[in-house]
């Protein structure tokens, strides 16, 4: 375990209690010094009161996500080459990745965890330190950002419109699960369109702006 002193500290980011908890516990166990926060926001917050050597975050989250949690740390140069690991179920095409990887994640893990791969990533970060990271223009990144909202928005119409048609098909004993599949699309989709119509207005503003 490479933390050089006892204020070091991992930040984990992520707003489902459930997996913020076996993040933070298996963490623990293992020997590190781990503070939370449920949204890109309230990260920031922690961030403020100290740098964390290493940040591990969903994607997919309420009032700032991750891709925009990744990008405000790109351009602020005290937060700019903390290594960062991104955590995601909904972003996972080759595009998704791509653009973490072009706005400055240092390194991409879907979920489930597989936390045989998982503890040696943490260590070989925590062995090298500070990464070296160029923030991308405001406007590059929003319409980046842009496109990676649109096709999973997309994707989730897609499913929700298949589990509606699949529900109507089921008996009672069967629905249970696949109600609770639908309500969960549809509120990731409902998030999604949020963070897309905010992208578009700052899109909007900078355009004007030039």
């Amino acid at each position: 375990m490479s933390m050089a002193t006892k204020n070091d500290y991992l930040l984990v980011v992520e707003d489902v209690p459930d997996i913020l908890v076996l993040l933070v516990e298996t963490l623990k166990f293992k020997g590190y010094r781990v503070m939370t926060a449920t949204n890109g926001e309230e990260a920031l917050e922690v961030i403020q009161k100290g740098l964390p050597k290493l940040i591990i975050t969903d994607i997919l989250m309420p009032k700032m996500d991750g891709f925009n949690l990744v990008h405000r740390l790109r351009l602020n140069p005290a937060t700019r080459n903390i290594p960062v690991i991104f955590l995601s179920a909904t972003y996972v095409a080759p595009e998704d990745k791509e653009f973490a990887l072009t706005i400055g994640v240092t390194r991409y893990i879907e979920k489930p965890v597989n936390l045989d791969e998982f503890f040696p990533l943490i260590e070989e970060l925590l062995s090298v330190g500070k990464y070296e990271a160029k923030p991308l223009n405001e406007l590059d990144f929003y319409e980046g950002y842009k496109k990676r909202l649109e096709t999973k928005l997309r994707h989730k119409n897609t499913q929700i419109t298949r589990d509606q048609h699949l529900f109507e098909t089921l008996d009672d004993s069967q629905k249970m699960a696949i109600k609770a599949s639908m309500q969960t699309a549809i509120r990731e989709k409902e998030e999604i369109q949020k963070l897309l119509d905010h992208i578009r207005e700052q899109i909007e503003s900078l355009t004007k702006d030039k």
